[in-house]
């Protein structure tokens, strides 16, 4: 089991419910219409991914969840990211995604409480 957390760039505002709804058609691989490309999604991906890297870029004889939380590939386009991370990591890593999500005013959204966080 994982956690897991969403970000990405919104034209306009999004109501929990329809955050719910961009998120599962994310995770269907489906680019939501209210999503644009933006470059701070760049961004926030590489500053993510400098501070706990692709989880397919570390050996597999480095089993250390400092290193890499994730427990699988990130999904990103230049509009979204999704994430799913261990759960022993996952309040470190939601702090962390929210602080950057909000820094480069992008949408995060926690799937476990229903929450989308508006920048």
């Amino acid at each position: 089991m994982s956690f897991d957390l969403g970000v990405w760039s919104s034209e306009s505002t999004v109501a929990e419910h329809r955050a719910t709804q961009i998120y599962e058609s994310l995770c269907r691989g489906e680019r939501p219409t209210e999503l644009y490309p933006n470059p701070a999604i760049a961004t926030f991906y590489q500053e993510l991914t400098a501070k706990w890297p692709e989880i397919d870029s570390v050996p597999e004889e480095i089993d250390d969840t400092d290193i890499c939380p994730w427990s699988c590939a990130l999904s990103h386009s230049d509009t979204h990211v999704v994430m799913s991370c261990v759960w022993s990591k996952a309040e470190e890593v939601y702090q962390f995604v929210q602080d950057l999500a909000q820094k480069h005013c992008l949408v995060f959204y926690d799937p476990q409480s229903d929450e989308v966080y508006l920048p």
